[in-house]
């Protein structure tokens, strides 16, 4: 690893990717706010992270293969640049319609930027891309642990609009630091981008298609702890919103904690290992946790299962991820699309599911979880016996 990137291009990467959380999370405390302010209903606002994610997921499918055909750098100076004016969009909108569109928009842009990082990883870090996808992560994680409280901070200063020049400020500074220190890159490929022919090929391999499923069902159980986090902790124990975004900050840390220990242990132990490992704790996290649902067992004891649970999870994400990029080195930005389109689309099926299930106690929400757990060991099963196969 002789060209290993410095940990200033490192940080620059999660800066990059963290535009994503931050304009999830920052604007959530204004949205009482914008419905007094567009004249609509909560429904209508809470519409707009609906249609940012759909839109981000949409992005990423045209981008994906676009980043492997024209080169990283300019793809991503590109959606840097139309975050910035679609977050100056909205805070200049007036009516529920020009919001929603410029969350499309922002998200659309977003999208530009964020999948051209691992790819760009992948690059530099060869053989050892999850260590440097775990560098990113943990790093990246700060924008959710802080994103909530920027948001409330700029409210007690000014009215909402500021939230998104806020982002737009955020954005515009990234775009000054990747136009003078994002490496330059070759294309991928010299070819026009085959958007069918490059999806066909990251779909149709073999063993890619169980690390994929991986990737996609850890996703969906973490976006079941996103969703249904608040009416666990806030309707079901009757915590206050201090005590909540305490017991949140909490998880963002062990997801920080696992995405170091697993950077410093990847190395020596590889992806393939460090997965098998840490399935192995998200069966036995997730198993008690369904248990604890089950005789509605304490806070304290609900808690001390999710945060090593989430934690297992993310390190199972990371070294999925990394192990998908190592097997497309010529399309890992179409690979990264994939990801992240299933990422998505298994966060958005999590809320109907559970609205299903009732979101009045800890049981529905561990079982969803803990469903997530078994489709990775399903998926995992099929990748050793396909392994298996292979080598006969």
């Amino acid at each position: 690893m002789a060209n290993r990137p410095s940990l200033a291009l490192i940080a620059l990467f999660a800066s990059v990717v963290a535009i994503t959380p931050l304009a999830i999370d920052m604007y959530l405390p204004a949205m009482p706010l914008l419905s007094q302010a567009l004249q609509t209903d909560a429904g209508a606002v809470q519409q707009s992270l609906s249609i940012f994610l759909a839109f981000y997921a949409i992005g990423m499918l045209l981008f994906g293969p676009l980043a492997d055909a024209i080169g990283r750098r300019a793809l991503a100076l590109f959606g840097l640049t139309g975050f910035i004016v679609s977050s100056i969009w909205l805070s200049q909108c007036t009516t529920i319609e020009s919001f929603l569109v410029g969350r499309a928009l922002q998200a659309f842009f977003g999208s530009a930027a964020t999948v051209v990082v691992p790819g760009m990883i992948r690059q530099l870090y060869q053989e050892h891309t999850a260590k440097g996808m775990s560098y990113v992560s943990m790093m990246m994680m700060l924008a959710p642990l802080l994103a909530p409280a920027i948001g409330s901070g700029v409210l007690s200063i000014a009215d909402w609009r500021w939230i998104f020049l806020a982002l737009a400020g955020y954005g515009l500074l990234i775009l000054l630091c990747s136009w003078q220190f994002f490496p330059a890159t070759h294309p991928d490929s010299k070819r026009k981008p085959e958007f069918f022919s490059a999806y066909r090929t990251v779909l149709s391999r073999n063993m890619a298609q169980p690390l994929i499923a991986v990737s996609m069902f850890a996703s969906f159980s973490f976006f079941c702890f996103l969703t249904a986090v608040p009416f666990i902790y806030i309707g079901h124990f009757h915590v206050d919103t201090t005590t909540f975004s305490l017991l949140f900050g909490c998880n963002v840390l062990a997801l920080i904690a696992a995405n170091f220990a697993n950077a410093r242990l990847v190395v020596a132990h590889g992806s393939a290992r460090l997965l098998q490992i840490a399935f192995a704790s998200a069966c036995v996290w997730a198993l008690l946790l369904t248990l604890l649902g089950i005789i509605d067992a304490p806070l304290w004891a609900v808690v001390t299962a999710i945060i090593p649970l989430m934690a297992s999870l993310g390190i199972c994400a990371t070294n999925a991820d990394a192990l998908i990029l190592m097997e497309f080195p010529e399309h890992s930005g179409t690979a990264t699309a994939v990801i992240g389109t299933l990422r998505f689309g298994a966060g958005a099926a999590a809320g109907p599911l559970l609205a299903l299930g009732g979101q009045t106690s800890v049981l529905p929400f561990a079982v969803l979880m803990l469903s997530g757990v078994c489709g990775m060991g399903l998926a995992l099963w099929f990748r050793r016996v396909r392994g298996a196969m292979r080598t006969a």
